[in-house]
């Protein structure tokens, strides 16, 4: 055993240490912002100004931060032109592309909706009610895939999906061409997209997809306040901005200027056992990671496209902070045989975030900040004859 002496050498040591410790213990921490410092940095328009976000190692090697959305870039092989947009809005909106001649692109992307249909899940030939939301057209032109859970590699892939299926537009292809060529009216946009007047899939895939491409958001106060606009968001909002990048987390996931990663996560909603089950992404690469993983959807506009997520079940923002602020827990089924195959895998992003009820308001906040007001309406075309 040490002798009396020998403790109280050591005591004198730590206590002389402890300044240095603390200085090191600071050091190493992140330093606490008041909302004016944040409002200085966040407002700088440089984003290494920022303080750091809060992600995952497994973020980090295809992180980038949120921030303005730039222009659409359009395929090589489908350059934009005036004469091909005008076209692909004229198919969009038209009714006689599905088999009742009923049912258009717009029935479940209206404009004056958000680009989605306000509906928990999409109705379509006969009154059918489909297994998703309709997601919003809004942006789709920055996606690197198309349908929640991404079976589609190509935006011109993706526009023939919902003229085929049977739950939709129930629309064969060929019949769909021979209505398109047998409307006149339609020969003059055909030639002056194409040169000629000749009707292919290929054309009217290019057209829409065209057309897709400039449905685009407005800039939002959250653009407007990054580029330099210091009262653009109120203390709340830039404090849900803050909480955003993280202690909420949700840049993990929400990241980009786009505010999606463009990637695919189980977020605890697949539904196993119920009704709605729905394995997502599983559909496409058939991993067991990827049962009930769903793309990550932008948050651009998002106060203007509900209800949200792929089922459609949440009618308020506040449903899914809440959700994610208890670490999305996924409902328990009873009397379920499970097949531990098919098991779901929640995302390990997920965690319990102990959010308090005014940090989830400033979160609700910010996100209404993400969302531009429809500047005009957008009027139905009046479609050929």
């Amino acid at each position: 055993m040490w002798s009396l002496n020998k403790r109280f050498i050591v005591i004198l040591l730590l206590l002389s240490l402890a300044p240095a410790a603390v200085v090191l213990s600071s050091f190493f921490s992140e330093p606490e912002y008041t909302l004016a410092q944040l409002r200085e940095l966040y407002s700088s328009g440089d984003v290494n100004q920022w303080p750091l976000p809060h992600i995952d190692e497994s973020v980090k090697p295809n992180f980038a931060d949120i921030g303005v959305l730039g222009k659409v870039r359009y395929p090589i092989d489908n350059p934009f032109t005036e004469a091909k947009s005008q076209l692909g809005k004229l198919l969009f909106f038209d009714r006689r592309l599905s088999a009742s001649k009923q049912i258009s692109c717009a029935s479940c992307h209206d404009p004056q909706l958000g680009f989605g249909d306000g509906k928990s899940l999409a109705h379509g030939h006969d009154r059918q009610v489909g297994k998703r939301n309709a997601m919003t057209l809004y942006n789709v032109g920055h996606y690197t895939s198309w349908m929640w859970d991404g079976r589609a590699t190509s935006l011109e892939e993706q526009v023939l999906m919902p003229i085929q299926d049977h739950v939709e537009m129930n629309m064969n292809l060929d019949s769909m061409l021979q209505h398109i060529d047998e409307i006149k009216g339609y020969r003059a946009y055909f030639l002056k997209a194409y040169g000629n007047e000749e009707v292919s899939i290929l054309r009217v895939q290019r057209a829409l997809a065209t057309y897709l491409r400039t449905i685009t958001s407005y800039p939002t106060r959250f653009d407007r306040f990054i580029g330099g606009n210091k009262e653009a968001l109120n203390d709340q909002e830039l404090l849900g901005l803050n909480l955003f990048r993280t202690k909420a987390r949700c840049i993990n996931c929400h990241n980009t200027p786009l505010f999606s990663d463009n990637q695919f996560h189980n977020d605890g909603q697949a539904l196993y056992g119920t009704r709605q089950e729905d394995l997502g992404h599983y559909y496409v690469s058939g991993k067991q990671e990827d049962v009930g993983a769903f793309r990550t959807p932008s948050l651009r506009n998002v106060t203007l496209t509900g209800p949200w997520m792929h089922h459609g079940n949440f009618p308020t923002l506040r449903d899914v902070v809440e959700l994610y602020n208890l670490g999305n827990p996924a409902p328990i089924q009873r009397r379920v045989v499970v097949d531990e195959n098919l098991r779901p895998i929640p995302s390990p992003l997920l965690k319990k975030l102990d959010l308090s009820s005014e940090e989830v308001e400033a979160i609700i906040s910010f996100m209404q900040a993400l969302s531009a007001p429809v500047q005009q309406r957008l009027i139905t075309p009046k479609l050929p004859l």
